[in-house]
Order: structure tokens, then C-alpha cells, then sequence
């Protein structure tokens, strides 16, 4: 059963992801470190008593849909509602519509915990999350007054509306709707797939942010416009009205996530309570400009499906863990301490095999180093809010979330699947049967890397968008920052470090190497040679910055040398890897053009 590592998860983000200098220098609103430790240890109970015990019910029952509605698996409906009442919807929102206020980092921190405990679950608040800071953001205040309340108590969930069935990640293939009606609202018409919690049986309302197109709407991307529309509507009071001419007509029958309902929603069929077709929305933002509203939403959208992946993971260690500690089999080969001679046991727990010891630390390794990118994403946001009015601070730290989201999107999910897949071998044949639950892991966390943007998407993002960042000055100062730990290490003479240091000097060296390339092909217009290297370049980079960030955790606690042991096995084994993706980035576009012919 899983239960939330609270300790390893408030130090990473003290230590690591720099909200504890943070909290010093008062930089964290109301955040204190006593009030962090009441919330971590809350949320840690929480997940691991109330949420991981329904996660096998929702895995096993899933969503049911008939006739239009969704019914959630047995228990989930008080599940949330506890959920809700614990204020949990509530941290970061904000304060005048109800929130907490508090960061980002720490609302990444403690929705790992949601999604470790079941990601089927934690996914759907992550959605609202979303919706809050889009309205927040773009809305007007009469969308403010009427909605943002009930988003951010949970009392209502919000969804995004993108992905329609000849579009896919591609928007500017968008074809849903909207048609101006003279008192303000729009009419919306049109289909959408994929939408994750479209309906449910949790909460009385849903608020869809729906991308859809103006009659006179320019082609391609820059004629899209964003609407909310509920799928009940909302009396002047606050009472519920009638129901929207918007409905879900399909549930889909997923490789995992049973429980999350993934839905095809249908917007104008006439089968509204309204009095005309058409789902009555309201826009959000400007007209044709509603890609750069959804981005608010998609971006909060991106770090916290790498929270799920994140999650996962964890979830996944743990269970191989324990069955490692428990599994008693074959024989183990040991040093006499008395007699320099081996010795021979009987069937001894399978921890004490090599290879299964390499397993465990390479997904340890791989958990701790995603966990510390992502919450460093998060921190940097906070940060970029917390300088706002200072214009330098402001722009830097704006950047550098910037740079970090696809790190933070596709890095911790990839490791999702990489470690749940570990599991699985870990506990032999019986991790591909169900009863013991590693499989349910691998099948929950396979979605992750392909939805809010693909991770190719986030490695052509990271290239072509967020590395000329101020003309490559961001993500130079981001290596600097990185250099900066090894030279800690290097300095520190830890002998538990091993060749830490060596290690993350090369790694860092060829990073840079990398960076540069990759730029050079930008400011020469060769686009298509950049973006072969992307996928490599993305991992290269998050391998570097990942060790870089567990071996400054371990010079944050000088007395713990399994710190330092862990950032050592990863620099000196998994680190390894980074060579050889960088000359994937180096000189993978000739190769790739050269075989396209195998293709055909």
C-alpha cells in the first residue's frame, strides 16, 4: 500500500527547490515552516489513508457511463466530497474567491501525494487547478464572480476543451463553433475528445474552457477564442438553472486511469433545457485570442501531469521495494567478516541480489531526481509571482519556469513509465498479474507522456522556444547554476561522493556543448536538424540537471551519506547515458534523413 514520503518530499522541496530560503525571505506569502509540515503531514495522511484504498476499487469498477451520465466507482463520491472538505481544492487559490494562497511548489508537493495514492483520482483536480488560474488570469469579473468561488472550493470541477478528432495536438485544425448572440453570450457547436472529467457524478456543475472558432475568425492558431461554458446553467443568485445544450457522449475504455472518466463531449445538438441550440459560453479574454488564455491553463496543466508521472513512480519504487525486502529467493554470495572467504546462503530476500539492487536505485534515483525538477518548475513560478513589480527578477524567473515546464512535463513522466515498467521486474511474474498491483501502475502511468502535449512536443518546445530565451542568456545562467553545484561537490571532499563531481563536469560539459549546437542551428534557420536532436537533447538535459539537484540535496545534509551515495550511483551509472545522447543531438539529423527511405 502506498504511503506518502512526506520526509523526502518536504526536504526536496526546502533544500532543493529553494522554498525554504523562500519562507526566510518571506518571499512565501503565509507560508511558514511549521504551518509546511502541518500541511505535508495532513496530506501524506490523507492520501495514504483515505485515497489509496479506492485506488484498486476505481482501477477494477472504472467510470460507468449509460444514457448520457457518469457514475464513479463505489466510494469515490465521498472520497472527494472529505477531499473538498479538508479545503485540498483550495491551496493555491485565491485568497479573495476563498483560497489559501499558498505556492505553487507546495501544491505540486502535495498532489504528488494525490497521484501517487491513485493518479486516476488526481487527476481531476489538477483540471481546476487550471480553470482557477485561467479565470484568474483572462476572466471577467462577472465570470470571476459567478464561478471562481465554487472552482476553488471544489464544490465545482473545470475541464479543457482542446482536442477534437481530425485536429489532435494540432489547434489550428480546430472546428467547433461559437456564434455571437447580441446580450453578450456565444452559442458553441461543435466536438471535442478526450476530455478528462467531462462528466461525473462528484459535484453538481462542471466549468468547460472550450477553444472554438468566430465565423470571421482569422485561419490557424490565431483565430481561436476560449469560452466557458457550464454545463449547468447559473441563476443570478447562485442557484443552478437549467442544463446547457452541451453533453458527453462517449466514455473511453482506456489502457488505465479506469476511474478517470476520459469523454467525447457534444456541444449544440439541441438537447439543452435553454430554449435554443447551442451551448450557451462566455468568452474569455479576447476574441481570436484565446490559444494565449488556454496557455495559462496548459501550462499549470503541464507541470502537473508531470506531478502525476511523478507520483506514479513513486508509488511504483515503493511497491517493488517492499516486495524486494519480502521476496525470499536464491542464494546470496557474501564476504565472511571473520575469514576472507564467500559464503553461502539459502534462499535470502532478492534486495540482496545485484541486479535487483541496481533496479531499486535506479528507480530511486530516477523518482528523487524528477521529483526535484518539478517541484523546481513550481518554485520558479511562485517566484516569478513573488517578484511582480520588479521588472529584471520578474522577466528571470518568468524564464526560467519557462525553460523548466517541458522539463518538468515529459522528464517525470517518462521516468512514470520507466520506473512502473522496473516494478514489474522486480517482482518477477508476479508483477504482470493484476492481484499484485505493479501492473496497474505501468497501465495508469503509459498516458502521461502523451497527453498535454506529447514529450516530442515538449522537446520541440524546449528547443525552438524556450532556448533562445533573451537570446540564450536563461538558459546559459541555468548551466551556470548547475556548474556552480558540482563545484560544491568537488569542493566539499565528501569521499561519499565518489567521482560525483567528474561526473557532472563532463555531463555538464557536454550540455553545454549541446545547448550550443542546438542554437547555432536556430540562428542558421535549420530547424529540421535542431528538432531531430530535441528528444535527446530534453532527456540529456534532465538527466544533468536532475543528479545535478540530488547532489546539491546531499550537500544540504552533510550527515547523510546515502544522500551523497545516491547522487554518486546515478552520476556514475545512469549519468553515463548523457554522452551518448549528445551525439544523438550532434549528429542524429544525418542519420535520420539517411534512413527515412527504410520508411517507405
Amino acid at each position: 500500500m502506498y504511503k506518502a514520503p512526506v520526509r523526502e518530499i518536504g526536504f526536496s522541496l526546502r533544500h532543493v527547490a529553494g522554498l525554504g530560503e523562500a519562507m526566510t525571505a518571506g518571499q512565501a506569502g503565509d507560508l511558514t515552516p511549521d504551518l509546511l509540515d502541518a500541511i505535508l503531514d495532513e496530506a501524506g495522511k490523507f492520501a495514504s489513508d483515505e485515497i489509496a484504498p479506492l485506488a484498486a476499487i476505481g482501477d477494477r469498477e472504472g467510470a460507468r457511463f449509460a444514457d448520457g451520465a457518469v457514475t464513479m466507482p463505489a466510494g469515490w463520491q465521498g472520497l472527494y466530497k472529505r477531499w473538498t472538505e479538508g479545503g485540498w481544492n483550495a491551496l493555491t487559490g485565491p485568497a479573495d474567491h476563498g483560497g489559501q494562497d499558498l505556492p505553487t511548489a507546495l501544491s505540486a508537493a502535495v498532489c504528488e501525494m494525490w497521484n501517487g495514492a491513485s493518479m486516476a483520482f488526481g487527476i481531476g483536480p489538477t483540471l481546476t487547478i487550471g480553470a482557477v488560474d485561467a479565470l484568474e488570469a483572462h476572466g471577467t469579473e462577472h465570470l470571476k464572480r459567478t464561478y471562481l468561488d465554487k472552482l476553488v472550493s471544489g464544490e465545482w470541477m473545470g475541464t479543457m476543451n482542446l482536442t477534437e478528432p481530425q485536429a489532435g495536438s494540432d489547434l489550428s485544425a480546430l472546428r467547433t463553433r461559437a456564434e455571437r448572440r447580441d446580450d453578450g453570450t456565444y452559442r458553441i457547436f461543435g466536438q471535442k475528445i478526450y476530455i478528462t472529467y467531462g462528466e461525473h457524478d462528484l459535484t453538481d456543475n462542471i466549468v468547460h474552457l472550450v477553444l472554438a472558432r468566430l465565423p470571421d475568425a482569422p485561419a490557424g492558431v490565431k483565430g481561436i477564442s476560449l469560452f466557458l461554458v457550464p454545463k449547468m446553467m447559473v441563476n443570478d443568485d447562485g442557484s443552478l438553472g437549467a442544463r446547457n445544450d452541451v453533453k458527453c457522449h462517449a466514455i473511453e475504455h482506456k489502457m488505465g486511469i479506469h476511474a478517470s472518466p476520459t469523454c467525447t463531449m457534444i456541444y449544440g445538438d439541441g438537447t439543452g433545457e435553454t430554449g435554443e441550440p447551442g451551448a450557451i459560453g462566455w468568452l474569455v479574454g479576447e476574441e481570436n485570442r484565446g490559444l494565449a488564455c488556454m496557455f495559462t491553463m496548459m501550462n499549470s496543466a503541464r507541470l502537473y501531469v508531470g506531478i502525476q508521472g511523478l507520483g506514479v513512480a513513486e508509488a511504483a519504487f515503493q511497491k517493488a521495494l517492499a516486495y524486494a525486502r519480502e521476496r525470499r529467493q536464491g542464494r546470496s554470495t557474501l564476504l565472511a567478516k571473520d575469514r576472507n572467504e564467500p559464503v553461502s546462503r539459502e534462499m535470502v530476500e532478492i534486495i540482496e541480489h545485484p541486479d535487483v539492487a541496481r533496479m531499486l536505485l535506479t528507480m530511486k534515483a530516477l523518482v528523487s531526481s524528477a521529483r526535484a525538477i518539478a517541484y523546481s518548475c513550481g518554485h520558479a513560478l511562485d517566484m516569478a509571482k513573488a517578484h511582480k513589480g520588479r521588472e529584471t527578477a520578474l522577466r528571470d524567473w518568468s524564464e526560467r519556469a519557462n525553460l523548466l515546464t517541458p522539463l518538468a512535463k515529459a522528464f517525470p513522466t517518462d521516468v512514470g513509465v520507466e520506473v512502473a515498467s522496473l516494478g514489474i521486474q522486480v517482482h518477477g511474474g508476479m508483477g504482470y498479474v493484476e492481484e499484485t498491483g505493479a501492473a496497474r501502475l505501468l497501465r495508469d502511468a503509459r498516458i502521461a507522456p502523451i497527453y498535454e502535449g506529447t514529450n516530442g512536443i515538449q522537446a520541440i518546445d524546449l528547443v525552438a522556444r524556450k532556448l533562445p530565451l533573451s537570446d540564450g542568456r536563461t538558459v546559459e545562467a541555468y548551466i551556470a547554476e548547475l556548474e556552480a553545484i558540482a563545484e560544491a561537490v568537488r569542493g566539499s571532499n565528501r569521499a561519499a561522493f565518489g567521482s560525483t563531481a567528474d561526473r557532472l563536469s563532463e555531463a555538464l560539459t557536454d550540455l553545454r556543448e549541446a545547448t550550443a549546437h542546438l542554437l547555432a542551428l536556430l540562428k542558421g534557420g535549420k530547424m529540421n536538424e535542431a528538432l531531430a536532436g530535441a528528444t535527446a537533447y530534453l532527456r540529456l538535459f534532465s538527466l544533468t540537471a536532475g543528479n545535478c539537484y540530488l547532489a546539491k540535496g546531499a550537500l544540504a545534509e552533510p550527515e547523510a551519506d546515502e544522500r551523497a551515495a545516491l547522487a554518486r550511483f546515478m552520476a556514475e551509472n545512469l549519468l553515463r547515458e548523457v554522452a551518448g545522447l549528445k551525439a544523438q543531438v550532434l549528429g542524429g539529423a544525418a542519420s535520420l534523413d539517411a534512413a527515412r527511405a527504410a520508411l517507405n
